[in-house]
């Protein structure tokens, strides 16, 4: 079958078949804010990090650099303690699941005189800058988050919006065209198996690999074998990442069945993106609900 027929049909199986929504990180700063009280210096934070991905502590007091106090600082390649900032990187030796606790005094000696987190390591994911407040903020600094969360619950209006919308649509080619999927372009489809790049560390390896584009998505169909390890292997999450800056808000991530040890079986990922951002080389990161096990899939490329 030529690949725009699978194209085709395979868009067709998402919107018909049953998936799971999954949210994607968009390009921007992505900032994260948090406000510690007077008393609150004894609770810890949660910081998600990741591997090879830096995150960034910003806070609004300068630091006493020399005392800050980390668990098992031999799992970060990088960590840099500023006048008003920390900036961590865990290596690879950090897996997923693994939690460190690091803990900051602030130079003034007001309360709260330090602040606590507990960085959480993810396979694929990092809060990028974190925004750290413990003293009086402005008037401009809550009209600003106030912008920030009319904006977010704009953005959240939208994705409940389109959701609702293909629920409601038909299914097959007609649900396609209800939710504006397709237009008289069609969907170009591409084989790309011997031009990505498998990472040999990964759970488990490619052995087929179809991308797809249609106005203004994406979707990738991913045959997975080899599965290293006895449990059974289903994907939960995934992120594709292309050139510096940009990241694709993947929609959904559809999978038949478990894939077993000795078996094989496919992912299917979808992700909103025009003709312009799907171009150049992406990487595809795989990750499992739980559990430290991940597939990384560099060099793809939509038509």
């Amino acid at each position: 079958m030529h690949a725009s027929s699978l194209g085709v049909l395979l868009v067709v199986s998402l919107v018909a078949g049953s998936s799971a929504a999954q949210g994607g990180v968009m390009s921007g700063n992505g900032a994260r804010r948090i406000e510690i009280g007077p008393d609150e210096s004894g609770v810890s934070v949660a910081v998600a990090v990741s591997p090879g991905l830096s995150t960034v502590l910003l806070f609004d007091s300068e630091l006493a650099q020399d005392s800050i106090d980390m668990d098992a600082p031999k799992s970060f390649s990088i960590i840099d303690v500023g006048r008003m900032t920390l900036r961590v990187v865990p290596s690879a030796k950090a897996a997923p699941g693994e939690k460190f606790r690091v803990s900051v005094r602030f130079r003034d000696g007001a309360a709260p005189p330090g602040a606590s987190f507990l960085l959480t390591v993810h396979p694929a994911r990092a809060d990028n800058l974190v925004e750290v407040y413990r003293s009086a903020r402005s008037i401009e600094s809550y009209q600003q988050e106030a912008r920030e969360a009319r904006a977010e619950a704009l953005r959240f209006k939208e994705e409940n919006a389109r959701l609702m919308s293909e629920h409601s649509s038909p299914g097959g080619l007609a649900g396609l065209l209800a939710i504006g999927g397709i237009d008289v372009s069609g969907v170009a489809g591409k084989f790309v198996t011997m031009t990505i790049s498998p990472d040999p560390k990964s759970s488990l390896q490619p052995i087929n690999v179809l991308s797809y584009r249609s106005k203004d998505r994406v979707a990738l169909e991913v045959f997975l074998s080899d599965l290293r390890g006895e449990k059974p292997w289903t994907a939960s999450g995934a992120t594709l990442r292309g050139p510096p800056g940009i990241e694709l808000k993947v929609l959904r991530v559809w999978q038949k069945a478990p894939i077993t040890s000795g078996g094989a079986d496919r992912v299917v990922i979808e992700a909103e993106a025009t003709a312009e951002a799907a171009r150049g080389a992406f990487s595809l990161k795989l990750w499992e609900a739980d559990g430290p096990r991940t597939v990384t899939i560099g060099n793809v490329t939509f038509p």
